[in-house]
């Protein structure tokens, strides 16, 4: 999810039942379904719990609030981020601290890498991911994902096996 989306998103817009976030007119108008691993499940569950017993009446129907029920920023996100970063020490030695929107391009790198690795026919398996991340079209997903070395070399090594064949 884009931070927008996440700060966006209303109680009711999480369907604890089917296990799936719906978001309602994200970037470029469109609507679109994330699926939920259980823990993130269960981490939302607990969340709305303690929200509910500390905030019973918010100013805003969005699922996540600040401390004084309403809807957060996008700043006091990414400000909540980089103290849990500090806290948790996740980036410490690296050159440059990880920013919250390095998840999303990290998830679909890693999506991407699971796929070569597992023989799939990414070229196939394309549209999802870029539905997933609700990206404009297959494009877009691509170039996003154009920088990532070693996503790369599996596509070019790929191609070497097959040159007739698609990456």
């Amino acid at each position: 999810m884009r931070i927008g989306e996440a700060t966006g998103f209303q109680r009711g817009d999480l369907d604890t039942a089917e296990g799936v976030i719906t978001l309602h007119h994200s970037k470029f108008g469109k609507s679109r379904l994330v699926p939920l691993h259980a823990s993130a499940l269960t981490a939302l569950g607990s969340y709305a719990q303690m929200r509910d017993r500390l905030l019973p009446r918010p100013a805003s129907t969005t699922f996540f609030v600040s401390i004084a029920g309403t809807r957060l920023s996008g700043a006091d996100f990414g400000k909540t981020f980089r103290r849990l970063l500090q806290v948790t020490g996740v980036g410490a030695g690296a050159p440059h601290r990880p920013r919250v929107h390095d998840m999303r391009h990290s998830f679909a790198v890693h999506t991407l890498v699971r796929w070569y690795r597992g023989g799939e026919d990414v070229g196939a398996l394309m549209p999802r991911l870029s539905t997933y991340l609700g990206h404009r079209d297959v494009c877009s997903t691509f170039w996003y994902l154009s920088a990532a070395p070693e996503l790369l070399a599996l596509a070019a090594g790929r191609l070497e096996a097959d040159p007739e064949g698609r990456p």
